[in-house]
């Protein structure tokens, strides 16, 4: 897959008019695919039986080079890190299979960038200096690799902080060099643990800016956001992953969480909308998400 490669060439799969938006999306070529996967820790199952796809979407009248952005909800202990381990190839699913990529390979460690709660960096090197190791095996051309570090630095606006340690950072600014970090070493994928925590509306609606942001920096940046925090998620994704449990026939639990609900925000009319909180309906979903998520 060649990292310049902003506009795919393959035929899409469908063609819809995207409800609420002025112009048509393409479904395209499958990025990641998660089949019939499960994972059991020592005795206990913690997922199980979870088939989930995220293809590339296009926008071609738009201009735009649309990435993708899926929110993953899910009750506290349900298994939503266990499950982001998986996508990042840190834990090998039981069952199953992860295929990322267009090319459809197994998952493996290095693909996947993982962007932590907690944002840890280097507090010994300045943001320049541990990009700069960040994007060595992707580009071990040095003049390509400063090229490539300084333009996502001017894209996510932190050119003045090059020379900055982590402890000189604010903590917005921490994240934007956790996310460089992650793309200047992974292809396109990036999960996001919680980054909406403890943060006031004001903060929650600049992280929204920023993942869209990145989302549009290149037609395969794909992100997943594991978040308790509904409502800024969904603003900001075009799909919803619920996980949850599921009664058998007596209405006893089923051991093992799966996922319960994918909604489509495209068709949905909530996807791509800089005024979303306002759309007819979005705060009804939020709220079906959340009786169903706590229910």
């Amino acid at each position: 897959m060649s990292e310049n490669n902003n506009e795919s060439t393959d035929e899409p799969l469908a063609v819809y008019p995207a409800n609420g938006i002025h112009d048509f999306y393409e479904v395209r070529e499958p990025l990641l695919i998660v089949e019939d996967v499960s994972l059991r820790l020592g005795n206990k199952l913690i997922f199980r039986d979870v088939n989930l796809t995220i293809n590339n979407l296009v926008r071609p009248a738009s201009g735009i080079k649309q990435g993708q952005v899926v929110s993953f909800f899910g009750p506290s202990g349900i298994g939503k890190t266990q499950f982001s381990f998986c996508l990042c190839g840190l834990q090998p699913p039981t069952t199953g299979r992860i295929l990322i990529t267009k090319d459809e390979v197994p998952v493996r460690y290095g693909i996947v960038g993982n962007v932590p709660q907690d944002y840890i960096l280097f507090a010994h090197r300045t943001v320049f200096s541990a990009l700069m190791l960040a994007a060595t095996r992707k580009y071990p051309n040095k003049a390509e690799r400063k090229d490539k570090v300084m333009s996502l630095l001017e894209e996510l606006g932190l050119v003045d902080k090059v020379k900055f340690y982590p402890k000189e950072l604010s903590g917005g600014q921490r994240q934007r060099v956790s996310i460089a970090e992650q793309l200047l070493s992974s292809e396109h994928f990036l999960i996001m643990d919680e980054p909406f925590t403890g943060l006031d509306p004001k903060a929650k609606r600049s992280v929204c800016d920023l993942i869209q942001r990145v989302s549009v920096m290149d037609e395969l940046n794909t992100i997943i956001i594991i978040c308790h925090d509904i409502k800024p998620a969904l603003a900001v994704a075009d799909t919803a992953w619920l996980m949850g449990y599921q009664n058998d026939e007596e209405g006893k639990r089923i051991p093992g969480a799966t996922v319960v609900g994918i909604y489509d925000l495209i068709q949905m009319g909530f996807a791509w909308h800089k005024d979303v909180y306002h759309e007819p309906g979005f705060i009804e979903l939020v709220q079906e998400i959340e009786e169903t998520k706590f229910g």
